[in-house]
C-alpha cells in the first residue's frame, strides 16, 4: 500500500525506483567487497547503473549456483525459475517496470543506456549452461556470463559519448576481455565451489602447468584491458583501473599458489591492498590530461 504522500506527490514510480536501486545496492554490498569498492570510485552518473547491472547479473547467478538448489528446487525448477527471471528482465526492460525490485533498477539501466536483447539474451543463455548436464563449452560460457557483461558497463559510460568508430573497437575489445579476465580468474579460485557443483570450466583436475597457461592467458586479457582505458570518460577510469588492478593483483596470488592449493582454499587480495590499489588508480586518472 502506498501513502497518502507518495500518491499526493505524484512520484510513485520515483519512490519504487529510488527503493529498486536501494536493493541492488544492498546485493552488492551483501556480495561482493572488491567490487563494491570500485563502483565507489565511479562518477555519480554512472555508479548507480554499474551497481544495478551487478545485482541482476548475481540473482540470477545464484538461482543457479546452489541457493535454489539448497531451498529444495529440482534442475527442473531451476529452469523454470530462471526462465521466468529471464522472462521477468525481457518484459520490465520493453516496458520499462517490474514488481522485481532488482529487475527494476537494471530495466532503468537498460533503457537508459541502450542495453537490449544482443546482451542480455547471451547472458541468460551462458546462466541455462550451468543447468545443464556437462561442461559448458569455455569461450561461448564466458562470452555470455562475463564478456557481455563488460559491454553493458561499457554502455553506461559511452551514453552520453560519441567516441570514433576506432575508439569504440578498441573499448569493446578491451570490455570483453576485462570481463574474460575476470570470469577466468574467478574459475581458478573456486575450484573447489565448481567441483562441489561438478563442474569444470577449465578442464578436468588441473596441473600446475594447466594453472600456468592460464594465468597467462589471463595476463594477456588484463594487458589488452589496461588499453581501452584512457579512452573511457575520465569518470569512469579509476573504477575500471582499480578493478584491473585487483584482478591483476589475484592473479599474481593465484600464479604463486601451486594448483593442488586452489582445489582446498579460495586465495583473496587483503583490504589494505584493496584501498592501496584504489588510491593508486585515483592518482594515475587525476595525471592524465584528458
Amino acid at each position: 500500500m502506498t501513502t497518502d504522500h507518495v500518491k499526493g506527490t505524484g512520484h510513485a514510480l520515483d519512490a519504487f525506483t529510488r527503493t529498486a536501486q536501494g536493493a541492488a545496492n544492498t546485493v552488492i554490498d551483501s556480495y561482493s567487497t572488491s567490487f563494491g569498492m570500485a563502483t565507489r570510485l565511479l562518477g555519480a552518473r554512472h555508479r548507480q547503473h554499474v551497481r544495478n547491472i551487478y545485482a541482476l547479473v548475481r540473482v540470477a547467478d545464484e538461482i543457479v549456483d546452489g541457493v535454489a538448489a539448497q531451498a529444495g528446487l529440482s534442475v527442473a525448477e531451476q529452469r523454470e525459475v530462471l526462465a521466468r527471471f529471464r522472462a521477468d528482465t525481457d518484459e520490465a526492460v520493453a516496458r520499462g517496470y517490474s514488481a522485481d525490485v532488482v529487475i527494476h533498477a537494471f530495466a532503468c539501466t537498460a533503457r537508459a543506456s541502450g542495453i537490449g536483447p544482443d546482451l542480455t539474451d547471451p547472458f541468460f543463455d551462458s546462466m541455462a549452461m550451468d543447468l545443464e548436464p556437462g561442461d559448458a563449452p569455455h569461450d561461448a560460457y564466458v562470452w555470455g556470463s562475463a564478456e557481455v557483461v563488460g559491454l553493458m558497463c561499457l554502455r553506461v559510460f559511452l551514453r552520453d559519448e560519441s567516441p570514433s568508430v576506432e575508439q569504440l573497437r578498441v573499448m569493446e575489445h578491451g570490455a570483453r576481455q576485462l570481463g574474460a579476465a575476470f570470469q577466468d580468474i574467478n574459475f581458478l579460485r573456486d575450484l573447489a565451489d565448481d567441483l562441489d557443483l561438478g563442474r569444470h570450466y577449465l578442464g578436468e583436475r588441473l596441473t600446475d602447468a594447466d594453472k600456468d597457461a592460464w594465468v597467462a592467458r589471463i595476463r594477456g586479457q588484463l594487458a589488452d584491458a589496461s588499453l581501452a582505458i584512457p579512452l573511457l570518460p575520465r569518470d569512469a577510469r579509476a573504477a575500471v583501473r582499480t578493478a584491473q588492478a585487483l584482478f591483476a593483483r589475484l592473479t599474481d596470488r593465484v600464479a604463486a599458489t601451486p594448483a593442488s592449493e586452489l582445489y582446498a582454499r579460495r586465495v583473496r587480495v587483503a583490504d589494505p591492498v584493496k584501498a592501496y590499489l584504489g588510491v593508486r588508480a585515483l592518482a594515475a586518472t587525476a595525471l592524465e590530461r584528458r
